[in-house]
């Protein structure tokens, strides 16, 4: 390799840094929407969500657009999130540029080898539910995850059978199904080196195209 050209890993590596110190600087998460052009959010966005292994916040950054337009849905999506910490229990409710993620243990939202979902994990996403409902311009992206017991393909049907679960009950309290969609990656994206910490659901909100079209028009 000529001196002077970064490696592909190097690239990636400065993508992901610029974004943590973009959405880790003190200022208002206004101003983070408007650090991100929605060009850069997109590039990011792919490289993150397909590199480093963890595709929810991906698909926030890759939904990202940008500039006043980009202010406007940050600060929607605060409003959202401080809703969504009151209302769910064992849940870390994160903003990430112009969207927010939800990490579930599925621990907690599961028994061993099941995709059944408890009644603790019920009444959470009943809670979900409601706040998605009031929230309807934007987008869901629900992923199932576990950790290494058992073989790959098992353990991708498994996370696949896990997030469908969410997703099914989601529905079944009218969140509407264009909105969400569902998808496993097993053991396939681990959060952490503790194999249990591994084991959980990811979900990301995002904006939709109705609300980027009003952010747009400085009508949000």
């Amino acid at each position: 390799m000529k001196k002077g050209i970064l490696s592909r890993g190097g690239l990636i590596l400065l993508l992901i840094v610029a974004v943590q110190v973009m959405l880790s600087c003190k200022s208002s998460n206004m101003a983070k929407g408007t650090a991100i052009g929605a060009g850069t959010g997109a590039a990011i966005g792919g490289v993150i969500g397909h590199q480093s292994g963890n595709t929810a916040v991906g698909a926030i950054i890759g939904a990202a657009v940008g500039g006043s337009a980009g202010a406007l849905i940050g600060n929607h999506m605060d409003k959202q999130a401080e809703e969504l910490r009151n209302d769910l229990k064992g849940a870390t409710v994160e903003r990430v540029g112009e969207g927010i993620k939800i990490t579930f243990d599925s621990g907690l939202m599961f028994d061993f080898d099941s995709y059944s979902l408890t009644a603790g994990t019920q009444e959470n996403l009943v809670n979900l539910a409601e706040t998605l409902n009031k929230y309807e311009d934007t987008d869901i992206l629900i992923e199932g995850h576990t950790d290494k017991s058992g073989t790959g393909a098992y353990n991708m049907t498994l996370s696949k059978q896990r997030g469908q679960a969410v997703t099914n009950f989601l529905v079944k309290n009218n969140v509407k199904t264009a909105r969400i969609t569902t998808t496993g990656y097993g053991e396939d994206q681990p959060a952490s080196t503790v194999d249990e910490e591994n084991r959980r659901v990811e979900v990301a909100i995002y904006a939709n195209k109705k609300m980027k079209r009003a952010a747009e028009k400085g009508q949000l």
